[in-house]
C-alpha cells in the first residue's frame, strides 16, 4: 500500500507536536510494510513559508498522485483542506483515499484565547491574553476554522489523537464518525550529535534540589500563571519548588513580571527555546512534567515523559485523561486551580520514590498503548472501516 502524508510542519526545521507525529505514524506504517512519502513545505517549492503552504500544497500534491499514485492521501490539521477539496474532484482509479487528522478544533483553540482564572483564588483574573494572542483570535482563527471544516467534510476519513477531540471535531465541524488514532512516540527520528549535547548543558540548570520542568510555547492556554501561583502557594506552606521552563513566545515577558510580583525570581529557571535534544536532557533530570493547559489536543511531551519514566503533573483536559491515570501513572489536576496544582506538585518532590514508581508506571502504560505499531494499527482498522479489507493490509500492507 503507498501511502502519502502531507504536512506543513515537520521536525526538524520545525519544533512542533503535529509534525512529529506524521513521522511517528510514518515510521509505524513502514515498519507494517507501507509505502510512505512525507510531502512537507520543501518539497513544494523554495523557501514556501507555512502561510503559502495550503496554496502551495495542491500542485505538489496532484503531481504526487499524478506519479506515484498512492492508495492513500492523508493530510493533517486545517492545512490540507485545499488539497483535499481538489482530490475529492478526481473519479474511478485515479483518485486515492482521502484521509484526515486534525489535532485540535480551532473553533476550541479560538475559545482558550480568553483570560486565565485561579478558580482558589475567588475566580480571580490572572492573566489575559496579550496582542498577539487577541490578533490570533479574531484574524488568524476564522481561517483555520473554515480550512477545518472543509478538510473534515470533504475527507473520506476523519481521525483524530483522542476520543475527547474526535467528539470535538465531530460537534465543531458538523461531521460524523471521527475514529481515533492515538499519538505516539519511540520512531527512532533523531540522534543527539556531539553539539547538540553541549547546547542542551548550556540549557539546563545547575545541578542541585530537584527540579519541575514545563515544556511548550508560552501562550495562555498553557495555563502557566496558573501554575507559578501553584509554585507560591506552595512556598507559603513552607516548600520552595524550583521549576525550569523549556519554552519561549509572546507570554514570556507577563510571565516574567508575574514571577517576581510572587517572590518567584530565583525558584523559576527560563531554558527559553530547546531544541528536541535539549528538552530531552531538561526531561530525563526532572522530577516530573508539568502540563498545567485549559485546552489541548494529546500532548507530544507527556508522553515523551512517560516514555522517560517521568511522573506527569497535567490539568484533566481534553485528551489527557485518557493518557495519564490519576493516582497511577502521574496526577490528573482540575484546570485553573493553583491550590489543588500546589499540592501535587509538592507530593511529587516531597515523595521521590513514589513519584518514580508511578513515573515507571506511565512507561509501562506507553510501551503498552502509545508505540507507533499501536498507531499503525488503529490507522488500518479506521482505514478499513473506509473499505479497504484490514486483513488485507494488516497482513500483507503491500498489496
Amino acid at each position: 500500500m503507498k501511502v502519502l502524508l502531507v504536512a506543513n510542519v515537520l521536525p526538524p526545521k520545525d519544533l512542533s507536536g503535529a509534525g512529529e507525529q506524521v513521522l511517528q505514524l510514518a515510521w509505524g506504517l513502514r515498519e507494517a510494510g507501507c509505502e510512505v512519502e512525507v510531502l512537507g513545505r520543501d518539497r513544494c517549492g523554495r523557501n514556501v513559508s507555512k502561510r503559502a503552504f495550503p496554496w502551495r500544497a495542491r500542485s505538489a500534491v496532484r503531481r504526487m498522485v499524478r506519479e506515484w499514485r498512492p492508495d492513500v492521501v492523508q493530510v493533517h490539521e486545517s492545512d490540507g483542506g485545499l488539497v483535499i477539496h481538489d482530490l475529492a474532484r478526481l473519479d474511478g482509479a485515479s483518485r486515492p483515499l482521502l484521509v484526515a487528522l486534525q489535532q485540535v478544533s480551532y473553533v476550541r483553540e479560538r475559545q482558550a484565547v480568553r483570560p486565565l482564572v485561579d478558580h482558589d483564588q475567588a475566580d480571580e483574573t490572572v492573566a489575559r491574553p496579550v496582542r498577539s494572542e487577541l490578533l490570533f483570535r479574531a484574524l488568524r482563527t476564522p481561517v483555520h476554522i473554515a480550512l477545518g471544516r472543509l478538510t473534515a467534510r470533504r475527507s473520506d476519513l476523519r481521525l483524530a489523537p483522542s476520543r475527547a477531540t474526535a467528539l470535538e471535531i465531530e460537534q465543531d465541524y458538523g461531521v460524523e464518525g471521527v475514529r481515533v488514532v492515538p499519538n505516539v512516540t519511540g520512531a527512532p527520528l533523531d540522534a543527539e550529535t556531539g553539539e547538540s549535547k553541549k547546547a542542551a548543558a548550556r540549557k539546563e540548570p545547575a545541578v542541585g534540589e530537584p527540579y519541575l520542568l514545563a515544556v511548550g510555547r508560552l501562550r495562555i492556554r498553557k495555563g502557566m500563571e496558573v501554575l507559578l501561583q501553584a509554585l507560591a502557594r506552595a512556598r507559603d506552606r513552607g516548600h520552595r519548588l524550583r521549576l525550569v521552563v523549556a519554552g519561549d513566545g509572546e507570554r514570556r515577558e507577563a510571565l516574567e513580571v508575574v514571577c517576581e510580583r510572587l517572590g518567584l525570581g530565583a525558584s523559576v529557571h527560563w531554558a527559553g527555546r530547546c531544541s528536541r535534544a535539549e528538552a530531552a536532557r531538561l526531561r530525563r533530570r526532572a522530577a516530573a512534567l508539568i502540563v498545567p493547559s485549559t485546552y489541548e489536543g494529546m500532548p507530544l511531551v507527556i508522553l515523551e515523559a512517560m516514555s522517560d519514566g517521568v511522573p506527569v503533573i497535567a490539568s484533566a483536559v481534553s485528551g489527557i485523561p485518557e493518557v495519564v491515570i490519576d493516582g497511577q501513572t502521574g496526577w490528573l489536576v482540575p484546570p485553573e486551580r493553583s491550590t489543588a496544582l500546589a499540592g501535587a506538585l509538592i507530593e511529587a518532590v516531597s515523595d521521590p520514590d513514589a513519584a518514580r514508581v508511578r513515573g515507571e508506571a506511565g512507561r509501562q502504560r506507553l510501551d503498552q498503548r502509545f508505540r507507533p505499531h499501536h498507531a499503525a494499527r488503529h490507522w488500518f482498522e479506521a482505514v478499513s472501516s473506509a473499505g479497504f479489507p484490514l486483513s488485507t493490509m494488516w497482513e500483507n500492507p503491500r498489496g
